[in-house]
């Protein structure tokens, strides 16, 4: 093989690799914006949020990205739910309705099938904080 043809395919490769490289960085930066604009909005911790959305086992009713085993068909997919335009079908998706949603579903639609888990203020922040930062349908991991 000339040596000419090394370089260029060298070249090529080293091109290829940083457009690998620069694709990481940008989805990394998106996700962490994400994640910091979720937690302002909130004033929740979005891996409190993620944990607490674990212990409570609320991915036995819903899908959640982000949240292992999260393949619940009983309630809708929460993937994307930071770019819907309502919650529940009845309230505007705003950070203060989504707190107050999370917290006491039933207190909004005591016909809905989400049960009151008792959280606190924190706990609805934080899992608040944590839906926010769905911003957009990503395969469940």
């Amino acid at each position: 093989m000339p040596a000419s043809l090394r370089f260029v395919l060298g070249l090529l490769a080293a091109a290829v690799l940083l457009a690998i490289v620069c694709a990481t960085v940008l989805v990394h930066q998106s996700h962490e914006e994400a994640r910091t604009n979720a937690e302002q909005l909130t004033g929740g911790d979005s891996a409190a949020g993620r944990a607490d959305i674990e212990r409570l086992g609320c991915g036995s009713c819903h899908v959640i990205p982000g949240v292992a085993g999260a393949r619940g068909a009983v309630g809708p997919s929460l993937a994307g739910i930071a770019e819907r335009a309502e919650l529940a079908g009845r309230l505007a998706n705003t950070p203060g309705n989504m707190i107050r949603w999370v917290q006491a579903p039933q207190a909004i639609d005591p016909r809905g099938g989400m049960p009151d888990m008792g959280l606190s203020d924190k706990q609805a922040r934080d899992i608040a904080a944590y839906l926010y930062t769905l911003r957009a349908a990503r395969p469940d991991k």
